[in-house]
């Protein structure tokens, strides 16, 4: 199983200045006019213009330098501000150049639990070693988006850097239909609650209540695909040294569908970075 050793969050990041590209506006409009759209520069004007490269390289910044991999994911919900950036590309680069990269997106918060799927496989398969995910989020959009348009989010990143040995492992990914399955299913896996931790995204707030005896963590507002693994970046050692099984969950609230991943304690606990 993927086991997660090395972790970085970035939220919040500071402001940058809007880039005067009118090659990008065209392009937004070529994307969205012929559906009936309309591309509103002054969105971008107004906009934070944390475009997913900073939020990239501020992340390799926090997790270091020495860090290479040979599979780099990158997964996020909402587009780039600058939409002609390889991103897993550019991460690749900076993880050594010698990483299979690809982005994960169009899935709206299942893209992360997409990503963990896909580097499960590959490592079970034994096609990666170590693998890198990324789960970006940025806000400034040329056209209405509801959840972005309610002023609740704000730019976040998460880097995930996973590989063997001990750490925290990821025992399975999956995904349900409704709120109503996805309630079911975390009653089954915590039919014996003695040190589970349900760690709930916003999108999950209102499902019904957690399995009686199980400890739960409630995500921050402000994100959307980002919000249970920024949580998982900044906990994830202290959970593995006092929970026997975490559980990640959040419920798309464009869609409703639910999305899980069950994490496990494996080996000796690793050193504080």
């Amino acid at each position: 199983m993927p086991v997660l050793r090395a972790a970085a969050a970035v939220a919040d990041p500071p402001h940058q200045p809007y880039h005067d590209d009118p090659s990008i506006v065209g392009f937004f409009k070529d994307l969205v006019e012929p559906f009936g759209a309309t591309v509103d520069e002054q969105r971008l004007r107004d906009g934070a213009n944390v475009s997913h490269r900073d939020l990239v390289d501020r992340l390799f910044a926090e997790v270091g330098s020495d860090e290479r991999a040979d599979l780099v994911v990158v997964s996020h919900a909402l587009p780039d501000v600058h939409p002609f950036t390889a991103v897993a590309s550019h991460l690749n680069m900076l993880l050594g150049g010698a990483a299979k990269s690809f982005c994960i997106s169009e899935q709206g918060l299942a893209a992360p639990f997409t990503a963990l799927r896909i580097i499960s496989a590959l490592q079970r398969a034994g096609r990666a070693e170590r693998s890198v995910l990324a789960v970006l989020e940025q806000t400034t959009l040329p056209t209405p988006h509801p959840l972005v348009d309610s002023g609740e989010l704000t730019d976040s990143g998460v880097l995930l850097v996973l590989g063997g040995g001990d750490g925290l492992g990821v025992s399975a990914v999956e995904s349900h239909a409704s709120p109503e399955a996805t309630t079911a299913r975390l009653a089954e896996l915590a039919a014996d609650p003695t040190g589970v931790l349900l760690v709930l995204g916003p999108g999950a707030r209102d499902m019904a209540d957690a399995p009686a005896g199980v400890k739960v963590h409630h995500a921050g507002d402000g994100s959307y695909c980002t919000s249970v693994w920024l949580e998982l970046a900044r906990h994830w050692q202290e959970w593995r040294r006092d929970h026997s099984a975490v559980i990640l969950c959040d419920v798309d609230p464009l869609v409703r569908e639910g999305h899980m991943a069950v994490l496990r304690p494996v080996g000796a606990p690793l050193p504080a970075r």
